[in-house]
């Protein structure tokens, strides 16, 4: 079976290590708020500002400082899960195909279901803490239900 949007399989090694170091820098910034002081760098904003409509140093694309920990974390979750998700089995066949299918449904309807009720029962700024782990929910989701029923159906045929 051929599967055009499917990455090689050596890359999964690699996505699962950028995974796991996002996972815990993530973590560990979340719980600490440590900003390294040498990751700080000038870096393009397209809008710098807390509001769209007041203050002098605000603007669209400006350059300021900022630390990039957290984006490097950020990145390293995302990279490493889409390459986890979305690389090749060894043996990459109809079903597999049909597991990474409903999989990837489930975990959007499971996401979204998570999302509308934190947007029902979740305010103010635990709202916006609820939205940055929500970036990455559904490739957790992803990950984890199609892995747990790959393993399922390996235990079954054994």
């Amino acid at each position: 079976m051929r599967n055009h949007f499917l990455l090689p399989h050596k890359y999964k090694v690699f996505g699962w290590v950028l995974l796991i170091i996002g996972l815990i820098s993530g973590i560990l910034l979340y719980a600490t708020d440590f900003e390294p002081a040498m990751l700080k760098t000038s870096v393009l904003s397209i809008y710098n500002g807390d509001s769209l409509f007041s203050g002098t140093d605000e603007g669209w694309f400006k350059i300021i400082e900022n630390g990039i920990i957290d984006e490097l974390s950020a990145l390293a979750i995302i990279i490493g899960g889409l390459l986890v998700g979305f690389t090749r089995e060894k043996v990459e066949d109809e079903f597999i195909y049909q597991l990474r299918t409903e999989s990837l449904v489930w975990a959007i309807i499971v996401n979204y279901i998570i999302l509308a009720l934190a947007v029902i029962f979740v305010y103010d700024m635990v709202f916006l803490n609820v939205m940055i782990f929500n970036m990455f929910t559904p490739l957790f989701i992803f990950i984890i239900r199609f892995n747990f029923l790959k393993l399922k159906s390996n235990s079954h045929d054994e």
